[in-house]
């Protein structure tokens, strides 16, 4: 079982920033993250192995800040709805989500590790560094391995 206040002490600040990078709003950032422990601490039973604790970390932090955008996204601002978005903008937005919904599927087909090394290092933001240790490996066969990966997507997708 995890000691929850060294984890706190540990990866607070971690924490924080990966929300901070991902919503780029500094008091949602730290709501989510008081959030986050406050749910690592409920929940610590579920922490099998100490050295994962920050990707366990990140999952929960992620999985909070879905909910908060699928929340707010229900009481949206009246003058974001008010905006109006050119032709343009939206057959842009139309074929980038398109291409992203195509590299996910990629993704979903790579082989393991690189799949792995890729959502860890594109959507849990954690660098090769980190990556490295968790699968106890150099840093440069993280490097590689996230360099192969995304070589495939690029590959599969064709662009």
């Amino acid at each position: 079982m995890a000691d929850i206040e060294k984890l706190f002490r540990e990866y607070y600040g971690f924490v924080y920033k990966f929300l901070l990078s991902r919503c780029g709003n500094a008091d949602i950032a730290e709501e989510l993250t008081q959030e986050t422990f406050y749910r690592a601490f409920i929940n610590a039973k579920q922490l099998k192995d100490d050295a994962k604790a920050v990707y366990w970390l990140c999952s929960i932090a992620k999985n909070l800040l879905y909910s908060h955008y699928k929340a707010s996204s229900r009481y949206s601002d009246i003058e974001a709805a008010a905006e109006l978005r050119s032709e343009q903008d939206v057959g842009q937005e139309v074929e980038d989500r398109i291409i992203s919904e195509r590299a996910m599927n990629i993704v979903k087909t790579l082989k393991e590790p690189y799949k792995e090394v890729f959502l860890l290092s594109v959507f849990a933001s954690l660098p090769l560094k980190e990556i490295s240790k968790a699968f106890g490996k150099s840093e440069s066969w993280a490097r590689v391995t996230l360099y192969r990966a995304k070589q495939r997507i690029v590959q599969e997708l064709d662009l």
